[in-house]
C-alpha cells in the first residue's frame, strides 16, 4: 500500500479545520437548550453541556484513531489457510451526518486472505472506527471493505451492514421497526459467484436481503 492511500484511509471524513475550544463546545450547547426552549442556567441543566461534550468525545473518537495502524499487524504464520475468514453481528454504533440520530446495527465482514490474516479483533475495531464518525451507511460500508482491501491486500472483501436509523423511526415518517442493509463486495467475493455464495451462506439469515 502506497504512502498517499494510508493517509487517504486514515483521513477519510476527517476535518482539516482547527477544532473549536470545548468552552465553545459547550456555550453551543447552550444555544441549543434555549433554542430548544428550555433555561440552560436551570438546575437540572447546569452539567448538561459538559456531559453533552464528554458523550462527543466518546461517540466521536473515531477521527482521532487511524485504520491503517488497527489493521497493519498482520501474520503469515497460517499453515496454509486460503479460505474465508468471517465475522458477523459486529454491533454498530454510530450517527447520521444529516440529523446526528443514532445509527444501529450489525456489520458482517469476510475477506479471503492472500498470505496474511489479521487479529480478528482488528475487524472489531475496525467497524468501530468508522462507526464512531458522523455517517451515511453506504459511506460506512465502503469505507470498511476498502480499507480492509487497501491495507491487508486480500483476494477478495466483502463487507455487509444492517442498520435502523433513528434519524427516521424517532422523527419524519417514523417507521419503526425497519432497517436499512448495504453490501461491498470487492476481488474474489464480488467476480466469483460460489465465493459470493458461501459468504452469505456463512452469515446466514442476513444474507437474505442481500441474495433476492
Amino acid at each position: 500500500m502506497t504512502e498517499a492511500k494510508a493517509t487517504a484511509i486514515k483521513t477519510s471524513s476527517a476535518s482539516t479545520a482547527p477544532r473549536p475550544r470545548r468552552e465553545d463546545a459547550e456555550e453551543a450547547v447552550r444555544t441549543l437548550l434555549r433554542w430548544a426552549g428550555d433555561d440552560p442556567t436551570r438546575e437540572g441543566l447546569l452539567d448538561t453541556p459538559d456531559r453533552v461534550v464528554r458523550a462527543y468525545e466518546e461517540w466521536f473518537q473515531g477521527y482521532s484513531e487511524d485504520p491503517v495502524e488497527i489493521l497493519k499487524r498482520t501474520f503469515e504464520e497460517t499453515d496454509g489457510y486460503d479460505e474465508l475468514v468471517v465475522m458477523r453481528d459486529i454491533r454498530l454504533e454510530s450517527f447520521c451526518e444529516h440529523h446526528i440520530a443514532p445509527i444501529i446495527g450489525l456489520v458482517h465482514v469476510g475477506y479471503l486472505p492472500d498470505k496474511r490474516i489479521v487479529g480478528i479483533s482488528k475487524l472489531a475495531r475496525l467497524v468501530e472506527v468508522y462507526g464512531r464518525r458522523l455517517q451515511v451507511q453506504e459511506k460506512l460500508t465502503a469505507q470498511i471493505a476498502n480499507a480492509i482491501e487497501e491495507v491487508l491486500q486480500p483476494r477478495g472483501v466483502a463487507v455487509v451492514c444492517e442498520a435502523a436509523h433513528h434519524c427516521m423511526t424517532t422523527r419524519g415518517v417514523h417507521k419503526t421497526g425497519t432497517t436499512l442493509v448495504t453490501s461491498r463486495m470487492l476481488g474474489a467475493l464480488r467476480n466469483n459467484p460460489n465465493t459470493r455464495r458461501e459468504f452469505l451462506a456463512m452469515i446466514g439469515p442476513h444474507a437474505r436481503t442481500i441474495e433476492e
